[in-house]
């Protein structure tokens, strides 16, 4: 999804609620990133957002890897969903080796919550 055109761009790189493990709802979750996502739009900064399934369905260094290539970042940023899991050390790590690699001069930043998104990017952006 991208939101907004302007500059700084900003990668969202997060699970997909659809494909996360576990039977619950992912429509709060969904609304909540939407949520956090006007938050660009409404002050005008462009955001991309690279969600990526813990089903398998995703080669996760493929679909990182192209999102992070596919333009400069001036800020990745890292969800809470894939830093708080323990059983999640391993993607985390290949994570943020991902953008070192691929996005060496953008800033990474986290996020605690979907609504606290474009805040974790406006400490290094704005």
């Amino acid at each position: 999804m991208d939101t907004a055109a302007s500059r700084p761009p900003v990668l969202l790189i997060g699970l997909d609620p659809y494909r996360a493990p576990g039977p619950w709802d992912p429509e709060p979750v969904v609304e909540a990133i939407d949520a956090g996502l006007q938050r660009f739009a409404e002050r005008n900064v462009g955001v991309e957002t690279c969600l990526i399934g813990l089903d398998g369905s995703n080669d996760v260094e493929t679909v990182v890897g192209n999102a992070l290539r596919a333009r400069p970042w001036e800020c990745v940023i890292v969800c809470g969903g894939l830093r708080t899991a323990d059983d999640q050390v391993e993607l985390f790590e290949r994570l943020i080796n991902l953008v070192r690699r691929h996005a060496p001069d953008a800033a990474i930043a986290f996020n605690t919550t979907p609504s606290n998104t474009f805040d974790a990017a406006a400490r290094w952006i704005m």
